[in-house]
This record gives C-alpha cells, structure tokens and sequence, in this order.
C-alpha cells in the first residue's frame, strides 16, 4: 500500500509545480468587452469600461476606436460618471509586432477619450502613446501626448 501513496505525492508535487502557476501568472489579452481601462487624458475620467469595439471584431489593439462606459471620474471634469463616450486605445498589455521586427508592450491598457470627429477631449495626455496612431489619422492625439513610443 506504500507504493500507490507515494505515487499519489509525486503527482500532487508535479501538478503544484507545473500547472498552478500558470494559473496565477498574468493573462494579457486584448481588449475586449468589459475590460476596464484607465484614462490617459485630463477629461475627468479616471477609469472607464469598454461596451463595444468598433473595428469589426470582439477585440481592441492599439489604436483601435471602442465605445466605453465611464466608471469612475476625478472632481469637475468634461465627463461624467456613467456616461458612454468613444475612445482610442493607446497603451495596451498585449505585445504588439512592428515592421521592422520589435514589439511593443505596456504595463497598463490606457485610453484617450474623443469625440465623433476622433479629436481629443482632454487637453493634456499623459504617459507614453503608441506610434500606431500616426496610420489610424490621430494625429491631434499624437501631437498632445508627452511621449511617443
């Protein structure tokens, strides 16, 4: 009976060893319906919920236009809690392959709030802003952030 009991340990070590942590590791994916976002502009948002992604698809890279839900706001500001407004991702967790053979990655998943014409609502931008937004014609988003990456 001592033989079938150590077998039972070995199996119990190997699967806490090989399977729990990729359990606890953490899951970048794209943005996608219900992810929260943080704001990285200066509109009054803080942090903001994404309802829909308008590129034809269920998921949302860098420089992709969604429609987002406000969850949270910071005082007096432009935007108001609960109200739906359109975004651009420019920061996100999903790395992202370029041209020339890099990939680009961030620590957060991050938007700018615009209005139907695509122009910013906020006047300042803050954080690093991915070089994707120069093809998607977000120039003016491009133009108000502090670092291009």
């Amino acid at each position: 009976h001592a033989i079938p009991e150590i077998m039972m340990i070995v199996i119990k070590i190997f699967f806490c060893l090989f399977f729990l942590p990729a359990c606890f590791q953490q899951c970048r994916t794209f943005v996608q319906l219900k992810t929260k976002l943080t704001v990285a502009d200066n509109s009054g948002a803080k942090i903001v919920e994404c309802i829909k992604v308008m590129n034809g698809t269920r998921l949302a890279r860098l420089g992709d236009t969604i429609i987002a839900s406000v969850k949270e706001v910071l005082g007096r500001g432009k935007v108001k809690k609960g109200e739906v407004v359109y975004c651009v991702v420019v920061r996100s967790r999903m790395p992202r392959s370029r041209s020339d053979g890099s990939e680009v990655r961030f620590d957060d998943n991050a938007v700018v709030i615009i209005n139907k014409q695509g122009e910013p609502v906020g006047t300042r931008i803050m954080g690093p802003v991915c070089h994707e937004l120069r093809r998607r014609k977000m120039v003016k988003v491009l133009s108000l952030a502090e670092h291009v990456a």
